[in-house]
C-alpha cells in the first residue's frame, strides 16, 4: 500500500486541494463503508446532527439536489448541500446557504481533522488508506454539523450501497433515472445498477422514485418492501403534468400532493430538468411530511442555478455548457439544446473518459451537430486521447467535419472560430465530460475577470 499524500504542515489551500486528490481518486471507489464510518466515529458522527436527504441515480443527481437545496432554503431552513464532482473549485462540493464553503473555511476543516485522518490511514482498513471521496465526505458532514444546518442535502458519488455518503442514514431517499454508466464497477445490467443505487434506501427510509425503465423499477420496488419503506413514485405521488419553453428557462406545471401548481418558472431548460424540479418537490414534500405552499415552490424553483447544465456563459457565437456524459444524458441535452438554442451550425466541443460508450455518443451528437471539435483533457489520465476520439467521430461525421485540438483551450478557440466564420447565429455546445464543462468555465470566468474576453 502507498502510502497517501499528505499537505505540508502551513499548506495553501491549493496545496491541501492537490494532496487530497492525490489519495486514492474518486473514479475508482473501494467498495467498503469501514474507512469512512472509523473517521466519522472519530468526529463524533457528524452524519447524524440533521436530518439527511440523498440522492442517487445515474442522471440529475446533482440538479435534483440543487433544487431540493432550493426548495428547502425557501421555506426559511439553513441547508447543506454536498455535491460530486466540482467543476472549477472542491470547495463547490460543500455548500451551506446556497454558497460554497470558502477557501479558508474549507482548510479550517481539513486542518480540524487530519489527525483523525491519519490515525484511519494508519488502520489500512480493508489494505487501502483513507479515499480522496472519503475524506471530502466526511468534511461536508462536519461542516454541516458545525454550521450547523437544518438539513443536509448529500449527492451520492456512485453506486449506493457502499457509497461513503452512505454511512448516513437518510431520512428521504431519491432516485433519478438508472441508466447504463460505470458497468465496470456496478454491473453490466440495468438491474444490478439499480441494486447498488437501491442501497441508500434503508429501514425507516421514504423512498422517492422518479419514473424508471421497468428493469430498474422492479428492483427499486423490491427494495422498498425488503425495508419497509415508505416510498412516493413520480406519474402516482407526484409528477410533472405540462411545461412550456420561457426566455431563460421554461414555465411548468407540477402535481403536488395538494393537487396542480403552475405558472412555475424554472430558469433551466429541456424537459429533463422540468421532471427533476418534479422530483424535487416530491423530495421535500416527503421530507416534511405535507404539501408545500405554492409560494415556497414558486420561489424555490426561480431561485435555482445550475452551472454546466445547458449553460449558456457566452455570445458572439453562443457557448453553452453541459455536463452529459452518457448516452441517456446526451440525448436529453440534445433535445434540449434543440429547443433552447435552435440556431444553426451546432458546433460541438468534446472531450470524454475512458470509461464512457463513445460509439454512442458519437452516434447521437452526428445526428444533431454539424461540426465538431475533439479534444483531452491531457492532465488527466482517464481522459480519451485526441486521435482515439476523432477516429470514433469520423465513422459518424461526413469528412471535413471533425477537427481536432490539443488542449481545451486550443479546442474553444478553434470551436468559436468556426462559429464566428459560419454564422453570427452559431452555438457552440461543450459536452462530453464534467472536467471539459469546468475547464471552459474556468477558462471563460478568469479571462472575463482579467477583461480579455477577446482572447477566447
Amino acid at each position: 500500500m502507498t502510502a497517501p499524500s499528505r499537505p505540508p504542515v502551513h499548506a495553501s489551500h491549493t496545496e491541501i486541494a492537490e494532496a487530497l486528490m492525490n489519495r486514492w481518486p474518486e473514479s475508482r471507489p473501494q467498495p467498503s463503508l469501514a474507512r469512512i464510518e472509523a473517521l466519522c466515529t472519530l468526529l463524533g458522527d457528524p452524519q447524524d446532527a440533521c436530518p439527511v436527504i440523498q440522492v442517487a441515480g445515474t442522471n440529475g443527481k446533482g440538479s435534483t439536489a440543487i433544487m431540493i437545496d432550493a426548495l428547502l432554503r425557501s421555506m426559511g431552513l439553513r441547508v447543506g448541500r454536498f455535491s460530486s464532482p466540482h467543476l472549477v473549485d472542491v470547495c463547490e462540493r460543500i455548500s451551506v446557504d446556497g454558497e460554497p464553503l470558502s477557501t479558508e473555511r474549507f482548510d479550517e476543516i481539513w486542518r480540524e481533522i487530519a489527525p483523525m485522518v491519519h490515525m484511519v490511514d494508519e488502520q489500512a482498513l480493508d489494505g487501502v488508506s483513507m479515499t480522496f471521496f472519503e475524506i471530502i465526505t466526511a468534511m461536508g458532514y462536519a461542516a454541516f454539523a458545525d454550521a450547523p444546518v437544518d438539513v443536509a442535502v448529500v449527492e451520492v458519488g456512485m453506486g449506493g450501497s457502499w457509497d461513503a455518503t452512505s454511512v448516513a442514514n437518510a431520512r428521504v431517499a431519491v432516485v433519478t433515472p438508472i441508466g447504463m454508466d460505470h458497468t465496470h464497477l456496478l454491473g453490466d445490467t440495468l438491474a444490478k445498477i439499480a441494486g447498488e443505487k437501491a442501497g441508500i434506501i434503508k429501514k425507516g427510509t421514504i423512498a422517492v422514485l422518479s419514473a424508471q425503465e421497468a428493469e430498474a423499477a422492479r428492483v427499486l420496488e423490491a427494495r422498498c418492501l425488503e425495508t419497509g419503506s415508505m416510498v412516493r413514485r413520480e406519474g402516482i405521488d407526484f409528477g410533472l403534468v405540462g411545461r412550456v419553453p420561457a426566455v431563460g428557462g421554461q414555465m411548468v406545471r407540477i402535481d403536488t400532493c395538494d393537487g396542480q401548481i403552475g405558472d412555475l418558472y424554472l430558469p433551466l431548460h429541456g424537459a429533463h430538468m422540468a421532471h427533476n424540479a418534479a422530483l424535487a418537490v416530491g423530495a421535500v414534500e416527503a421530507f416534511r411530511d405535507s404539501a408545500l405552499a405554492p409560494g415556497v415552490i414558486e420561489d424555490g424553483l426561480a431561485a435555482v442555478v445550475a452551472p454546466a447544465r445547458l449553460e449558456a456563459v457566452h455570445d458572439d457565437p453562443i457557448l453553452v455548457l453541459d455536463t452529459a456524459h452518457n448516452p441517456p444524458a446526451v440525448a436529453a441535452t440534445l433535445v434540449g439544446v434543440r429547443e433552447a438554442f435552435p440556431c444553426r451550425p451546432l458546433i460541438g466541443l468534446v472531450a470524454m473518459m475512458k470509461d464512457k460508450d463513445i460509439d454512442r455518443v458519437m452516434g447521437l451528437l452526428a445526428a444533431e451537430l454539424d461540426e465538431i471539435v475533439v479534444t483531452t483533457m491531457a492532465d488527466d489520465p482517464r481522459a480519451v486521447g485526441v486521435d482515439e476520439i476523432a477516429e470514433v467521430a469520423s465513422d459518424y461525421f461526413p469528412p471535413g467535419r471533425v477537427h481536432t485540438a490539443p488542449d481545451v483551450e486550443v479546442g474553444l478557440r478553434t470551436a468559436r472560430g468556426l462559429g464566428q466564420v459560419a454564422s453570427e447565429q452559431a452555438t457552440v455546445l461543450v459536452i462530453g465530460s464534467v472536467h471539459l464543462a469546468g475547464k471552459v468555465r474556468f477558462l471563460i470566468t478568469e479571462l472575463t475577470d482579467r477583461g480579455l474576453q477577446s482572447k477566447l
